[in-house]
């Protein structure tokens, strides 16, 4: 953990580029620092690198498909194979089916990520304007919000915030469907305010006025749901709150005029616009960008020096989500020794980041039941950590990402840190199977991709290179070549008996030493993936 206090300076990084700031850049920006990805940044200009993180067009990736027909149930509208997202109906008996299914896709696109920054902000989005699968109970409407926070991942806050605001998924989560002139309903509201945008730090002064007052401004909009795949938000004016929404001193005492008929949709464009001018919105989105990317931390000095210009650039670029992630990246503050290795991974990023750093692979498309059924097995993993894609513990998010002042360290408990380690045991040990498909780590295959992995020290080195965002004291690489590598070989102090036993795996007629051989490995990886420092990225 950072020790020291960071470089605050938000000028552009000028340093040394190679192997270590890109691991940095990949460990951050992608699920796990995946070999191919960082040899793939570090032989690029600092330059072209970051143009490449940002590159965003990319098509949408196909949508989630049935893989839950089986004996016990049989979907009569969409055939295996084919996208329940053109649904036009739901039953009690599809709904649970579908659920895992999208939580299946979704954990899949993470896992088969490319070099853009796009998935990690999906995930960020998704934690801050959380809805709950369980509570909306309507797959094709979380689809939708989640295809939304794709579309706009790294675009604009105020349209994704317009777009978010008559979403399906949200009017149902969040009440807006409820929410009519006899009877406003402040649910989204309060949260627009108080977690989407100006936040409730020191420089936000909204008052319970204002939280009637967005209610009032928010009546009218439903969904239209009768074809469920073509499911959106529509305005109804009889249902909307036609007369005037006085705003607070915080809000330089806004007026919204009441307007009738179809022209009282509007006034939620106004209401975003007029939300948007207080420079706090500003702010309050660059400080969660920040920890979720950089460090939970937030001294006076990183509030000045980085989020302010952060939050300049935001404001001067209407809202844009790139230019705030590119000034951030590029920065000598981001690629400070300081700030690495000082957050605990998600579950999501321990799950997913496993799979890619060790290359472990799933079946191929054409094979999707068992593959969306190992992709399953990894959201679970993730979800017994507490981290259940699809499902925050409340609108708020996942606390980690808030709760002053444990923030990450929430991730770490009496009861998770057992199952990470658990959870690694298993990739190393027994993976998980399917139809004799499985998804586990191979070893061999995985070490062969080293530099020169019949070099024991070389091989330790590599592993910690590849594995930790923190130094490996030297008792530890000693008793990993000592204790592990070179255990119960003759002549223990000689590393030649791990280079000849490597060396013989060609024969594969040995299988006496390829045993031998997969077991040191397997206690190798074991053993460093155990370690504290396979936490923290």
């Amino acid at each position: 953990m950072s020790i020291a206090p960071a470089n605050t300076s938000i000028k552009i990084y000028k340093g040394k580029w190679g192997i270590s700031q890109a691991t940095h850049l990949v460990r951050r920006t992608q699920f796990g620092a995946h070999w191919d990805d960082v040899q793939y940044f570090s032989k690029l200009s600092f330059k072209k690198a970051m143009k490449e993180l940002f590159k965003d067009d990319a098509m949408m990736p196909p949508p989630p498909l049935n893989n839950y027909n089986d004996d016990k149930y049989t979907d009569e509208e969409i055939p295996l194979g084919q996208s329940w997202v053109t649904a036009t109906k739901q039953s009690g008996m599809n709904i649970g089916r579908r659920k895992n299914s999208l939580r299946s896709w979704w954990m899949g696109l993470m896992l088969n990520q490319q070099h853009s920054l796009r998935e990690k902000m999906v995930l960020f989005w998704h934690n801050h304007f959380a809805t709950e699968m369980s509570q909306v109970d309507n797959p094709v409407f979380t689809y939708k919000h989640n295809a939304l926070l794709r579309q706009y991942a790294l675009g604009n806050f105020r349209e994704l915030l317009n777009a978010i605001t008559v979403d399906p998924c949200m009017l149902k989560y969040l009440n807006g469907t409820n929410n009519v002139k006899k009877a406003p309903d402040e649910n989204y509201g309060r949260e627009l305010q108080e977690l989407f945008t100006v936040g409730k730090d020191k420089g936000s002064h909204y008052t319970e006025d204002d939280v009637k007052a967005a209610a009032r401004v928010l009546t009218g909009f439903r969904i239209e749901n009768k074809i469920l795949a073509e499911a959106h938000g529509i305005f109804e004016p009889g249902r909307h709150d036609t007369t005037d929404k006085q705003f607070s001193s915080f809000y330089n005492n806004t007026v919204i005029k009441g307007l009738k008929d179809k022209d009282g949709a509007t006034e939620l464009v106004q209401m975003i616009d007029m939300i948007l001018e207080q420079e706090e919105v500003s702010r309050f989105i660059c400080r969660k960008l920040y920890r979720f990317f950089v460090y939970h931390n937030i001294d006076d000095d990183t509030e000045k020096y980085i989020i302010e210009p952060l939050a300049k650039t935001f404001r001067k670029s209407k809202y844009e989500i790139k230019p705030v992630l590119q000034q951030l990246f590029s920065s000598k503050h981001f690629f400070d020794e300081n700030n690495r290795g000082c957050i605990i991974k998600s579950p999501v990023d321990f799950c997913a980041g496993l799979c890619r750093e060790f290359n472990v692979s799933f079946p191929a498309n054409d094979d999707y039941i068992n593959q969306y059924a190992l992709w399953y097995n990894i959201q679970t993993a993730a979800s017994q950590l507490q981290q259940n894609i699809g499902d925050p513990p409340n609108v708020a998010g996942w606390a980690a990402y808030y709760q002053v002042p444990q923030y990450d360290k929430l991730w770490i408990n009496s009861d998770t840190l057992p199952k990470r380690n658990q959870f690694t045991d298993r990739m190393i040990m027994n993976g998980f199977v399917k139809d004799k498909q499985k998804a586990i780590i191979d070893v061999i295959a995985y070490t062969k991709t080293f530099t020169d992995p019949g070099n024991p020290d070389a091989l330790i080195d590599e592993c910690v290179q590849r594995l930790y965002s923190v130094p490996l004291p030297d008792k530890e690489r000693q008793y990993l070549k000592q204790g592990i590598l070179l255990s119960g070989l003759q002549g223990k102090m000689s590393d030649h008996y791990w280079t000849d036993a490597w060396a013989k795996l060609s024969d594969i007629t040995d299988t006496v030493n390829r045993k031998d051989v997969t077991a040191k490995l397997k206690n190798l990886y074991q053993y460093l993936m155990n370690l504290p420092q396979y936490q923290l990225c």
